[in-house]
């Protein structure tokens, strides 16, 4: 079965979008100029088909999509587990290689844990990098360990236009081995994010963000005189 034949379930307007979504910069667009964010209760897991149908996603959803994204176009459909301590909860993003270098597409409604250019020299880097945005409502930095990448063309194809949830996805990816990013001994001493900056990651949304709202393309901004500058 060739990449497209994976794709026989999905309706043309669908793969209409998919073909629009050919590179992984016009995949984080896609989510997160045209996707609300799934708050949805009790918690899903829909295949990327499910998606699209719904236009919501959550963190592992988004990432699925993405990883959707570049199984059609002949990318390696990669999904790397985030893994957080017990008061906060796990990520996914959809790691891609360009020019050798590792970046990610992603959801979240923290602004911080989404896309990254592809400028790590490896995959560990690139789960750093996410490391002094991920903390949760008190400000402790909570992520702790990071998998070794996935690759969603190994797993069952229902994860690709199941109507049902795919938890099994994420079960697949929490068996993944995973490398410790924070001691035990430094636990204690990390310094606590502040709240001007929990405010800066939420900016823009409600109080469950991108829920009803959704950020607009950098092009479409007004900024005020004095905004600028980066410092």
């Amino acid at each position: 079965m060739t990449s497209r034949d994976a794709f026989s379930r999905f309706s043309p307007d669908q793969l209409a979008l998919l073909r629009r979504m050919d590179t992984p910069r016009k995949v984080q667009d896609f989510i997160e100029y045209q996707l609300a964010y799934n708050d949805s209760k009790p918690n899903t897991c829909w295949s990327p088909l499910e998606v699209l149908r719904r236009g919501s996603a959550h963190c592992i959803e988004g990432a699925m999509l993405a990883a959707a994204a570049f199984l059609y176009h002949g990318r390696r459909p990669l999904l790397l587990d985030l893994r957080a301590n017990p008061r906060d909860d796990d990520h996914v993003i959809a790691p891609f290689i360009e020019h050798g270098r590792w970046g990610a597409v992603a959801q979240s409604h923290f602004c911080g844990l989404r896309y990254r250019e592809p400028v790590y020299p490896s995959f560990a880097e690139l789960a750093r990098s996410y490391f002094e945005f991920y903390y949760n409502g008190r400000g402790e930095k909570t992520l702790r360990e990071y998998s070794d990448p996935l690759d969603a063309a190994a797993l069952k194809p229902e994860w690709l236009h199941s109507d049902k949830n795919v938890f099994f996805v994420s079960r697949r990816l929490d068996a993944q081995r995973h490398y410790r990013i924070v001691g035990h001994r430094l636990e204690a001493q990390l310094r606590r994010a502040d709240s001007l900056l929990l405010q800066a990651e939420v900016l823009g949304g409600s109080r469950l963000p991108l829920v009803r709202r959704r950020p607009r393309p950098y092009a479409r901004l007004k900024l005020g005189r004095g905004h600028g500058s980066a410092v």
